[in-house]
């Protein structure tokens, strides 16, 4: 696993690592997470990006067209729900 601090760290990170799974917040510094999801699709890398965002659901089309493979709520009411299906997702990569 590795953990980057900002979005930047974290195209960084995705680029040289080549990670199976990328789990991405759209609220970062120096870099939106937008950005990096544009910049991680273009250099045609084959991670699963999966999305965290507290944006509006209206904004699911835009982050999936963008390349990202699932998009999460932060909301209180997904959380649970949105962590189980990472954990399952997380084990599929693993195995």
């Amino acid at each position: 696993m590795t953990l980057a601090g900002d979005g930047k760290e974290g195209l960084i990170a995705g680029r040289q690592t080549l990670p199976d799974l990328i789990l991405l917040d759209m609220m970062l510094l120096i870099m939106s997470g937008i950005e990096v999801l544009l910049a991680l699709k273009m250099g045609c890398t084959k991670d699963t990006i999966f999305v965290l965002t507290g944006l509006s659901q209206k904004n699911e089309d835009k982050l999936l067209n963008a390349g990202a493979a699932k998009y999460f709520e932060k909301s209180e009411h997904c959380l649970e729900h949105n962590f189980k299906v990472l954990v399952e997702a997380v084990g599929r990569c693993n195995t």
